[in-house]
């Protein structure tokens, strides 16, 4: 069976679930980390929780870029593909996704099983989504662009070479 989930801003945490034969589909309440994320990216090089060595997301409220309050489910899945989307309304000034790029790097990273996370980041015509990918998901693992779509293929950390930082 597939599994969805939909994570976007909803009132009150609401929560919902449907199921078909072969997929399962959640939407969920994700937090407001877009004041906790305004920064360069290079300034999280600074805080150790945000380095890859020891980047983690459950309860990691060192790194202000880390989404700590998803359902358990999402963090304990190995995803094959994570979809980052802007959000509804899209304007110049509206907050950006870095807290979701960030940690859809970190939950690609923490792949145990073989292969690579597909992840999809759409509407990359943003300074600041395009510092922030080429930052976290980083340029050598672009696989296509195609207008405002980048498709990345994130390997697991076990596997990927890193010089100390994400790229």
């Amino acid at each position: 069976m597939a599994t969805l989930y939909f994570l976007k801003k909803i009132p009150n945490g609401f929560r919902q679930s449907s199921k078909s034969s072969n997929v399962e589909c959640a939407y969920c309440s994700v937090p407001d980390a877009t004041a906790r994320s305004r920064q360069p990216p290079e300034t999280y090089r600074s805080e150790p929780f945000c380095s890859p060595s020891k980047a983690y997301l459950r309860g990691n409220y060192k790194c202000k870029l880390a989404l700590t309050g998803l359902p358990d489910e999402v963090y304990d899945k190995e995803w094959d593909l994570i979809m980052i989307d802007a959000p509804k309304g899209y304007f110049p000034e509206a907050p950006g996704r870095m807290a979701a790029i960030f940690s859809a790097v970190v939950m690609a990273r923490g792949r145990k099983g073989s292969g690579v996370t597909h992840v999809f980041l759409h509407d990359v015509d943003r300074r600041v989504e395009k510092m922030f990918a080429e930052e976290f998901l980083c340029r050598k693992y672009l696989v296509k662009a195609v207008g405002r779509l980048w498709h990345f293929e994130i390997p697991a950390a076990n596997v990927s070479q890193s010089g100390g930082w994400f790229c």
